[in-house]
């Protein structure tokens, strides 16, 4: 089955990231059904460039995956002592000193964390395996409707790492410490039913249905004011940092200034 991007001209279509944009929805296809949309660093390198290419017209973000599996997480290659040709091998990046180590990791952090851009809304359309890098990806978007095979994991204290994708904030942020604890440390898997119940999801459909749903909700987001939207989002996403009484006094900033903007006075 066609995904809904594939009639429009692509903005960037390279190791295995698709990034089309019809008005103000942008769509972000994983490409590679094949190995179930494994990720690698020329992956998250894309990722990264495709946020950097969104139009200033763009206002959802829609992310998918091609195939049965949204992301099964890390492509195994990157395991092997040979790893991925091209790319630095665990053991290559184990040796860097603690700068440059750093610094590697927040490159391949870099793909997971513009999709909470103010001036976005992003939606995460999840079905089949979403593991490991593949469930951070999900975690980094704004909203996620999934599937009804939806299998959710974090796999990587499993094989003896963390995971450091910038999912472990919003995975906190969504189901609570203790229930990311367990999540994490298990690496058990996550089904439809418990994303909906525990915050991970917003709506859980029947896999023929996910397409529609996400159509109907890209839609309902982009018929409230842009501006509107921005400042709410702005508001609700930095709230948990907030005090009550700092949140009162960002409310009132924030609603003179939309305030002024509807009447036509400049501040």
């Amino acid at each position: 089955m066609a995904t809904p991007d594939q009639d429009l001209a692509p903005v960037l279509d390279k190791d295995g990231v698709r990034l089309t944009v019809d008005d103000a929805i942008a769509t972000v296809t994983l490409t590679n059904p094949a190995k179930r949309n494994a990720q690698s660093p020329a992956l998250w390198r894309a990722l990264a460039e495709a946020g950097r290419l969104l139009p200033g017209s763009v206002r959802v973000v829609v992310l998918r995956g091609e195939g049965k599996s949204f992301s099964a997480g890390l492509d195994r290659q990157m395991f092997t002592p040979e790893g991925i040709p091209g790319e630095p091998t665990f053991t290559d990046i184990a040796r860097r000193d603690d700068a440059a180590l750093d610094a590697t990791i927040a490159e391949f952090q870099e793909a997971f964390t513009w999709w909470r851009r103010n001036d976005i809304v992003s939606v995460a359309a999840v079905q089949g395996h979403a593991i490991g890098a593949g469930f951070q990806l999900a975690l980094a978007c704004d909203l996620r409707i999934v599937a009804d095979d939806v299998q959710f994991a974090m796999r990587e204290t499993s094989l003896g790492i963390v995971p450091d994708l910038a999912g472990t904030h919003p995975l906190v942020g969504l189901v609570g410490y203790a229930r990311a604890l367990e999540i994490c440390v298990t690496g058990r898997f996550v089904g439809a039913q418990e994303s909906v119940a525990s915050g991970l999801a917003n709506l859980a459909v029947a896999g023929d249905e996910l397409d529609g749903a996400v159509r109907d909700l890209t839609a309902a987001l982009v018929a409230a004011p842009r501006d509107a939207v921005v400042e709410t989002k702005a508001l609700l996403s930095g709230a948990a940092g907030r005090s009550y009484d700092e949140q009162r006094s960002a409310e009132r900033a924030a609603q003179a200034r939309r305030l002024r903007d509807l009447a036509g006075i400049g501040e």
